[in-house]
């Protein structure tokens, strides 16, 4: 599956910090840091039947926001996310609208490649839908039978009589492995219970051997897609974690740097994630888990269940200017949980035009070459501290607000940095 188009990143002088991120696992600030040279980033991607809300948009930024700090570091991104076409509320979508599902899948994502192309969002290099690797996460599915970390449990609904859904053993894999329930997201037991209820966990299901065990591989049912698999798990579709195991373990290896998405994700989709990479692998995965907060509206998350979107492609439609989406979602720090208003976008638009002074037309004198220089020190120190990019917005209004004209390095380093081309 192909991506986006790559916009252009001015290369600045000299080199940036290391970024220090939070990381979920630890509970602390640490260093993003590079094996070899190169940086690995799975970001998980969309579901795509409603693409693309301010939501997803304030995480995919934060984590441009990453990729854009270690190039300036010298650093190579090996960067991959999913999209995940195909999923119970993909299905649920497509029914509903009477759209067939593939073809909803395939128009979404288009939109959404159409919304990070206007954001100037850098494009993954590995842009991997689900459909086309089916084979793969069967065969880890599989896999996950065959080293015991995985069981079948009866499925009287499937479409093949005595074919059963295939259940991942946390206990067993916590036994074995340096994986355990908690370790990357922290959380106790009844919350991961309450979130494993809220998001497509199934702790009530008959037969299971734990009531957080989550589903890997469900077998055929009547109307449902399904894809041939190895006999020991018989014919069906996966389930929702083993899909970012497979793809991050494949593209990335199993010693990359970040693993990211929304806060929402933290349990149980990454939790299960690198539980099933660890099973599969026996090595931890990702030396970083990363979350983007929440983007409320109207009082609420802002969510596909409450309806409450504001979509990318309809302030694009609008006449927004996209550069004015980019600062409002930049303004607030990626970790915190905050709420959109219209006053929002007001804001911003007056932002992008404080910025918008002349370049200087001759050699800048060298005061102003100085002060350029210090806010490219600055702005390095500030996006570096997990991300900080309200506190570079803040140096820019400074800056800009003390000029008449500025130096071409001061426009590279808000494009480079920031990914915001002010002329």
């Amino acid at each position: 599956m192909h991506s986006w188009p790559r916009p252009d990143v001015p290369t600045l002088r000299g080199t940036g910090p290391v970024p220090r991120i939070f990381n979920q696992a630890s509970g602390t600030l640490e260093e993003a840091r590079a094996t070899d040279g190169v940086a690995g980033l799975y970001v998980c991607g969309i579901t795509p039947y409603d693409a693309t809300h301010l939501g997803h948009a304030s995480t995919y930024l934060a984590f441009d926001t990453l990729n854009r700090l270690w190039l300036d570091a010298g650093y190579t991104v090996n960067y991959a996310q999913n999209v995940t076409d195909i999923d119970d509320p993909l299905l649920e979508r497509a029914t509903a609208t009477g759209v067939d599902w593939r073809e909803l899948a395939e128009s979404q994502t288009d939109l959404f490649r159409s919304d990070m192309t206007a954001l100037r969002v850098i494009p993954p290099q590995n842009y991997v839908a689900v459909t086309d690797v089916i084979d793969d996460i069967s065969a880890a599915a599989a896999e996950l039978l065959d080293l015991g970390f995985a069981y079948l449990v009866e499925t009287p609904d499937a479409l093949n009589q005595g074919a059963r859904d295939l259940y991942f053993d946390s206990e067993q894999t916590a036994h074995a492995t340096s994986w355990f329930l908690g370790l990357e997201s922290r959380y106790d037991h009844e919350t991961m219970l309450d979130l494993f209820a809220q998001r497509g966990g199934d702790p009530d299901r008959p037969g299971k051997r734990h009531v957080l065990d989550p589903l890997v591989w469900r077998v055929a049912r009547a109307g449902e897609p399904q894809w041939s698999a190895p006999e020991s798990i018989g014919d069906g579709r996966p389930g929702w974690h083993i899909e970012c195991s497979v793809i991050a373990v494949k593209h990335l290896g199993t010693d990359f740097a970040v693993q990211g998405g929304g806060s929402d994700l933290i349990f149980p989709h990454h939790e299960y994630s690198a539980a099933h990479a660890t099973a599969l692998t026996g090595q931890p995965f990702a030396s970083i888990h990363a979350h983007s907060g929440m983007v409320a509206y109207q009082g609420e998350k802002m969510s596909k269940s409450l309806g409450n979107l504001v979509l990318v492609s309809k302030l694009r439609e609008s006449g927004v200017d996209t550069r004015v989406i980019r600062l409002a979602l930049l303004a607030h720090h990626y970790r915190s949980d905050w709420e959109y208003t219209d006053t929002d976008p007001e804001e911003a638009s007056a932002r992008l035009a404080a910025y918008s002074v002349p370049t200087m037309a001759v050699e800048p004198s060298l005061p102003a070459y100085e002060a350029a220089e210090a806010l490219l020190a600055a702005l390095r120190s500030a996006l570096s501290d997990d991300l900080g990019t309200p506190g570079a917005l803040k140096l820019l209004d400074e800056y800009f607000g003390s000029v008449d004209e500025a130096p071409a390095l001061v426009f590279d380093a808000v494009d480079a940095l920031l990914g915001i081309r002010v002329h």
